[in-house]
């Protein structure tokens, strides 16, 4: 792994922290994001600030929905590896083409990128959200998920069968990984342990979702970052027992995977807004309201795949996860 690792949504939150850690590590690494304005563009900037002085980082700004510049890209760098993040977050927004712009086109230039730029291994994010109608718990990555209940979630479901058919056309590595509620330091303000944060700091109400009976597998980002880096330099190979008369979701006769990470101890809703009153020392104010279209009732991911495959599955708790984000929050915002 000499050859740089380009990690896209660099200035995001999840791919943030995985560059991060692979220049701890010791990996050059190329970070490539376009800032996209669905979030408080300074934050990402202040990201990227923090990637930047490291001698081992090169930064690109890319938009890859721009077939051309992700060639560009492509012909500037050899990539062995990459991990592909950047993408149109968020369940509940309803402007389509975003997601269409950033996980449809921008995932097939990448793509078509690895697959002539001789790429040994492409690792993208899919998400938990794909299990949109399932209802058998924990969601394992050998079930249907044929049945999104988010155009976000739609986006990710096609990018994995997108990813399947360049393995099975051109035997390009892919290896796809579903999170789960990731938070932390630096996180996105639109999810809700920020944003709960953000609102009890600031003596505002908080929009509390079914009475707080929501369950989430609330995942602290340095375990994501953890299962992340680990499979990166795992390219999956074909599954030769893989059988089409019965096919396996999550496996397949071409060098094609998919793993959830997730923490796989769901927590409510109201113990989060707990743990975020006692950091804070602050009782929130709530304001009630029925689930929203595109949310769940509950996640949970089976992690057994993962486990058998890295010898690692998340674990970090809600309360010490909790208690991290909000120092960082004080620190961040104080400043």
């Amino acid at each position: 792994m000499n050859a740089p690792i380009l990690v896209t949504g660099a200035a995001g939150f999840i791919g943030y922290h995985t560059a991060r850690r692979l220049l701890a590590l010791g990996h050059p690494v190329v970070g490539v994001d376009s800032f996209t304005p669905y979030y408080d563009v300074a934050l990402k900037e202040a990201r990227f600030a923090r990637l930047t002085p490291h001698e081992a980082f090169l930064p690109e700004r890319v938009d890859l929905a721009d077939a051309a510049a992700t060639k560009a890209l492509f012909s500037r760098h050899r990539f062995e590896r990459v991990i592909h993040l950047a993408a149109q977050p968020g369940v509940r927004f309803v402007d389509p083409q975003p997601y269409a712009a950033s996980n449809l086109n921008a995932f097939m230039n990448m793509l078509e990128a690895c697959r002539h730029g001789g790429v040994a291994h492409l690792v993208y994010a899919s998400s938990s959200s794909v299990y949109g109608a399932n209802r058998t718990l924990p969601f394992s990555e050998h079930d249907s998920t044929e049945h999104p209940v988010s155009l976000y979630a739609a986006t990710k479901k096609a990018n994995e069968m997108m990813a399947h058919s360049y393995a099975h056309l051109f035997g390009l590595p892919v290896t796809g990984l579903r999170f789960f509620t990731v938070y932390g330091p630096w996180g996105r303000p639109d999810m809700a342990v920020y944003a709960f944060t953000r609102a009890i700091a600031e003596g505002r109400p908080i929009a509390v979702s079914n009475a707080g009976r929501v369950w989430r597998d609330f995942t602290y980002v340095d375990d994501i970052v953890e299962g992340i880096v680990r499979l990166v330099g795992q390219a999956p190979a074909p599954d030769p027992h893989w059988d089409a008369l019965h096919p396996d979701p999550a496996t397949s006769a071409a060098p094609y995977r998919i793993y959830n990470i997730g923490n796989d101890n769901p927590e409510e809703l109201n113990t989060l807004i707990a743990l975020i009153e006692d950091a804070l020392g602050k009782k929130a104010l709530r304001s009630e309201r029925p689930l929203p279209p595109g949310d769940v009732p509950e996640t949970r991911a089976d992690v057994s795949d993962l486990r058998r495959a890295v010898g690692f599955s998340p674990a970090t708790s809600l309360r010490d996860g909790v208690g991290r984000f909000v120092e960082w929050y004080q620190e961040f915002h104080s400043a």
